[in-house]
């Protein structure tokens, strides 16, 4: 972690990581404490999807968080790659920027999952952050390298080809039916090399070959970062917007459409999730960037901002702060004067407003953690 000066960028991409983060950091849990006290049809909808749907129950706005930061990754690399060739980095260095990137991320992921314990039987390899380091380290080399137009053949090969690759039965399914935990090829994979503990037993949701579709979720966001950035005559801000919604639309179309053949399943992060989830990943970009970006709508932005500013901060954080005992320690006394079913509500805020103090006194500071 490192003081520094916050360099310019798109303020909605700070805020829209924020909205998601906020969800980690406790949002998810104070809509199902809502729901407990205020126990109504509408309550109890938003709060089913707060938890990830089941296998093979489609996907449900959790499911949608993981993905959204690594479309929001792959969006802010463009701006991040001219800055570093206006700065005269060689492509050399940038390659080692961007790999060392992306092994960090695997590493902080060992270390979330326990690596310090040094217990290397049970230990986790799979994460979240090996997933976005890796999606999002393939996705950047490929950025560099290629053209648009080839980047877009890319991501169809990988999706189409990812597909192609579930029809392989696993060979030790004994005829299980092929997009089941036991049947399908990617977590046959994940059985056969990933060392340690494995997430679901005999699965892992972010394991080998389901990272091979992640890259197209990073790419996703690259193309839309890419296309914010593009300054072109007729092309307005607005006109920006609205392409990004139809795009959105789009993709969201042909997600809904091709999970009718290969199901939309977070846990295989199947081709048809990536273009569902990409697609309203678009939709929300485009949103927040038409209000804060074009319309300098802003005042309103704040809260998510600071969370956003030090989204991996939080993230790690909650695994070594026992923010919980804090929380408690400070507002547990007043929170015992309510009725019980309030109490999980109010628990809930506490939590949040501890951890959004600890990361509003890093923003004050200007203190960022950098990976």
């Amino acid at each position: 972690m490192e003081k520094q000066k916050q360099s310019q960028r798109l303020q909605s991409l700070d805020a829209l990581r924020g909205f998601d983060m906020f969800f980690i950091m406790g949002g998810g849990a104070l809509f199902v404490a809502l729901a407990t006290w205020i126990p109504t049809p509408f309550f109890q909808s938003i709060a089913d999807q707060m938890s990830h749907a089941k296998w093979g129950a489609g996907f449900t706005f959790e499911d949608i968080i993981f993905p959204l930061f690594l479309f929001i990754a792959g969006i802010s690399f463009p701006f991040s790659l001219e800055k570093q060739r206006e700065r005269g980095m060689s492509e050399a260095a940038i390659y080692k920027k961007i790999i060392r990137r992306g092994i960090t991320l695997v590493v902080l992921g060992f270390v979330y999952n326990g690596l310090l314990n040094l217990n290397f039987e049970t230990q986790r390899y799979a994460s979240v952050l090996a997933r976005i380091g890796l999606g999002w380290m393939f996705g950047a080399l490929i950025f560099v390298n290629t053209r648009t137009i080839t980047r877009v053949w890319i991501v169809a090969a990988i999706l189409i080809g990812y597909w192609l690759l579930l029809f392989i039965p696993a060979p030790d399914g004994n005829g299980a039916e092929l997009f089941t935990r036991e049947g399908n090829l990617a977590c046959y994979i994940d059985r056969l090399l990933l060392p340690g503990r494995l997430h679901g037993g005999n699965y892992d949701p972010e394991g080998l070959l389901s990272t091979l579709p992640a890259v197209g979720t990073a790419l996703l966001g690259m193309f839309t970062g890419e296309f914010v950035k593009l300054r072109k005559e007729g092309l307005s801000e607005k006109k920006k917007v609205v392409y990004m919604l139809v795009a959105g639309c789009c993709l969201l179309i042909v997600g809904l459409l091709w999970g009718l053949f290969f199901p939309i399943n977070k846990y295989l992060w199947t081709s048809s999730f990536v273009c569902t989830v990409g697609g309203i990943s678009a939709l929300l970009f485009a949103t927040f960037y038409y209000i804060v970006d074009v319309k300098e709508c802003r005042g309103w932005t704040l809260f998510f901002t600071v969370i956003g500013t030090n989204s991996i901060t939080i993230y790690l954080a909650q695994v070594f702060i026992n923010f919980t005992f804090t929380a408690n320690a400070i507002f547990g006394g007043f929170i015992g004067l309510f009725p019980e079913t309030v109490q999980p509500l109010l628990g809930a805020m506490a939590y949040i407003a501890v951890c959004w103090g600890f990361l509003y006194f890093l923003y004050r500071q200007r203190i960022f953690l950098k990976v």
